[in-house]
């Protein structure tokens, strides 16, 4: 980020609470982005979460972000900067003096180690600590002071009673030395006995009562910070359902307001915001804005126009046409190379019949805010959950999905012309996503070691394979090669968070595509998946953000925008927007598409600049041929509804093959079982799993920390199949596949592998 850009912002804050109080608020800066810079933002500082509002007001229904600091680093570069970073999040943040900023870290530092400390008190159930509340803690001593008063009181009772009691046995003795009748004898002896019963009945009430006073301090504290965990989860449910009722005003408002709408929306014309977008920072997990993006007021930076020349270059009619499934449909492009469309290497051998249909799902019920309450603000991974919440495949098979158009990839092998090669690998990113449209279920997470193979080398000639090379954070590595001459690769590690109301999936890592002809090199990272209506309401998914496509041996890149979706846009719904441009940033493609349906490209003949938009900025008009399409969905199968949405390629993952290795995802018991409907068994099987992968890590952390105590190296664990190795190109570290797994298969010999299942 530029120096100027950054040092531009600067205000006085607002006098926040002390920092030594629960709760701290007051004015930053927050970097956004380079367009941007810094931008004020209001910052709470609550129960070891900061989270920050555009306004003060916003703070009653709209939260732009929040980041744990249970699991923050802090970190300060100058005297005004601290920077927070927790995962993949990571916020860069700007105070108006050096003061300021001392008083916001001595803020952090105090409520990162309070949610350090509850956060471990969560999972220690002994009462040692301290409750976490002063009030709380004086009430309780209060408590206390007032039993030890009672049991003072008890005592004293006791000596008294003590006392008197020796005295009267004393004087019943003395009784019965006298010479009275033998009756008058014994009915002394009677009342002696009963004296000595009541003093000892009295010294087990004084016990009792000591006993009570022992449990009471060793039990209060826990039952208190029992307590205050369930206040501060009514609490917040109060707080989101009066959020939801707030939101649902305001759409049934807005509803009211609005003009009867007529969707006559235009095929031809596109729009985009920001074809010369920057280079797309890392410093931020902004702009979380996005989410909450009225689309009404975006104002558009480029334009395109479709050329009237339809004699020479004519709309393909397939584009209006329901798709037929895996055809040629959108295999033969005629603005494209003819390399592009050469399928005579496509039809390597007849097809394998696979299965396309599983047990259709049971339709159990399930309480989801009884589960889902104890999870706000927790790691998804590290969340125990039933398989009720999922579908019968795993993480990995999910990755494996990536190729079911791999039909794209082996056309932009056969491209001439490395921006056409471009757009085909544009709309192979889109493509990914357009399984997820139905597709609220979470997948399994693999066990670490868990691997699955895809197999096609006779069908479509590639070969893939994924292994779970981490378990916290969960992380897969994947690697597929094809005969068609490229190769694709990626390590993924997936950031999930929930947040009362939603649930935000963050994919971390670069993914790799290398075509063997021309040496092209392709790297870009995928966007946000956040699945709305967690608590009320029907489930549904939304893709956004940025994908920035580089062409590391042109420098050529793609811009892809994933619109986020909102009530109150025009556009259609799931839309994505892109700019194919060269090394120069010249602009030649134009990409228009939804994510869950079909990509087209527009190849630009003219580009001027246009008047300023309402926001005064100037806008770019492209005039464009006629858009042709690259990528079409394919239907889903026959009662997919009742096959939790699945794709005909998904249909197939889990199909029991020969000769796949033991830590094939195919074989794990708790997925088999609940792809057979045997839900119970499944959570059965799942919770033992788990269990057994819990007892590995405790072994292998405790021969790590033998090896400590002898002065020994302790290597830890490390995947079978792949790797760590710096890429050249990016200069990150990463997994990448060392070979031996198909050679492996081939002999059959699996000695290596670990007993996961």
């Amino acid at each position: 980020m530029s120096e100027q850009g950054k040092g531009s912002a600067s205000a006085s804050a607002s006098a926040p609470v002390a920092p030594g109080s629960d709760t701290y608020k007051g004015w930053l800066f927050k970097w956004t982005n380079y367009l941007k810079g810094y931008q004020r933002r209001w910052f709470v500082l609550s129960n070891g979460l900061l989270s920050y509002y555009r306004t003060q007001a916003e703070m009653a229904h709209t939260c732009r972000g929040t980041i744990n600091l249970a699991t923050a680093h802090i970190d300060t570069e100058d005297a005004c900067n601290i920077v927070l970073s927790s995962g993949g999040r990571t916020y860069h943040l700007k105070a108006s003096t050096e003061v300021e900023r001392q008083r916001w870290v001595t803020a952090l530092e105090l409520a990162k180690a309070k949610a350090i400390r509850m956060m471990n008190d969560q999972s220690d159930d002994s009462g040692d600590e301290e409750p976490t509340s002063q009030s709380d803690r004086s009430e309780i001593q209060g408590t206390l002071k007032i039993l030890v008063s009672k049991l003072d009181d008890l005592s004293t009772c006791n000596d008294l009673i003590a006392k008197h009691g020796a005295a009267l046995q004393r004087s019943l003795s003395e009784l019965e030395g006298l010479k009275v009748p033998v009756e008058g004898g014994e009915k002394i002896k009677a009342v002696n006995e009963r004296a000595t019963l009541f003093r000892i009945t009295s010294n087990a009430m004084i016990n009792a009562c000591r006993d009570f006073l022992d449990l009471a301090e060793t039990h209060s504290r826990r039952l208190q910070r029992a307590l205050q965990y369930e206040r501060e989860q009514r609490t917040h449910l109060e707080e989101t359902i009066e959020q939801l009722a707030k939101q649902h005003n305001s759409l049934e408002r807005a509803w009211r307001e609005a003009p009867t709408l007529v969707s006559n929306k235009p095929s031809a014309p596109t729009t985009n915001k920001g074809s010369e977008r920057p280079l797309k920072e890392d410093a931020s997990d902004e702009d979380e804005d996005t989410e909450y993006f009225d689309a009404m007021e975006d104002s558009p930076a480029f334009i395109t126009v479709t050329a009237t020349d339809n004699t020479q270059h004519r709309r393909s009619s397939n584009l209006s046409g329901a798709s037929g499934g895996p055809t040629s449909d959108w295999i033969q492009d005629d603005h494209m190379s003819p390399g592009c469309n050469d399928v005579s290497g496509k039809e390597l051998q007849p097809r394998r019949q696979r299965r396309t249909r599983i047990p259709d799902k049971p339709n159990y019920s399930l309480n989801l805010w009884s589960i889902m309450k104890n999870c706000i603000g927790k790691e998804l991974s590290k969340i125990p959950m039933p398989v009720n919440f999922n579908e019968p495949l795993s993480m990995l098979q999910r990755l494996t999905e990536d190729l079911e158009y791999h039909e794209l990839l082996d056309r932009a092998a056969r491209c001439d012309s490395s921006l056409e090669q471009m757009c085909l690998v544009a709309a192979f990113s889109v493509s990914s996503y357009s399984t997820t449209v139905h597709r609220t279920a979470k997948p399994f997470n693999p066990l670490l070691g868990e691997t699955y193979e895809l197999d096609r080398l006779e069908e479509f000639g590639y070969r893939s394979l994924c292994e779970q090379v981490s378990h916290h954070p969960p992380a897969a590595a994947h690697h597929v090669i094809s005969k068609q001459g490229w190769t694709l690769w990626q390590e993924i590690t997936i950031a999930s968070k929930f947040r009362g109301k939603y649930l935000s999936i963050m994919p971390l890592g670069a993914i790799h595509l290398h075509f063997q002809s021309s040496g092209n090199h392709y790297v870009w990272r995928k966007v946000t998946s956040t699945v709305h209506n967690i608590i009320v309401g029907k489930l549904w998914i939304d893709q956004s953000g940025d994908i920035e496509i580089v062409n590391h041996r042109t420098k050529e890149t793609c811009q892809l925008k994933f619109s986020p979706y909102s009530y109150f846009s025009r556009d259609v719904p799931h839309k994505v927007t892109g700019v194919v441009s060269d090394s120069g940033g010249q602009a030649h493609y134009i990409l228009s598409g939804t994510w869950d349906d079909k990509m087209e490209s527009a190849k630009i003949v003219q580009s001027s600049r246009g008047g300023s938009g309402s926001e005064g900025k100037q806008k770019t008009v492209y005039q464009t041929l006629s858009p042709k399409l690259l990528w079409k969905k394919y239907p889903l199968p026959e009662n997919a509804e009742n096959m939790y949405h699945f794709s005909a390629l998904a249909l197939t993952l889990n199909e029991l093959e020969d000769g796949v290795g033991p830590t094939d995802s195919r074989l794990r018991p708790d997925q088999r079982l609940m792809e057979a409907g045997r839900w119970d068994e499944a959570n059965s099987e799942k919770q033992r799993l788990e269990e057994k992968q819990r007892a590995v890590r405790r072994r292998r952390e405790a021969e790590a920390s033998g090896a400590l105590d002898d002065g020994r190296e302790y290597e830890g664990y490390q995947p079978l199949w792949f790797h760590q190795r710096r890429n050249s190109i990016t200069g990150e570290t990463n997994f990448v596949y060392k070979g031996g797994y198909w050679e492996s298969k081939e002999r059959q010999d699996w000695n290596m592998s670990a007993d996961i299942f």
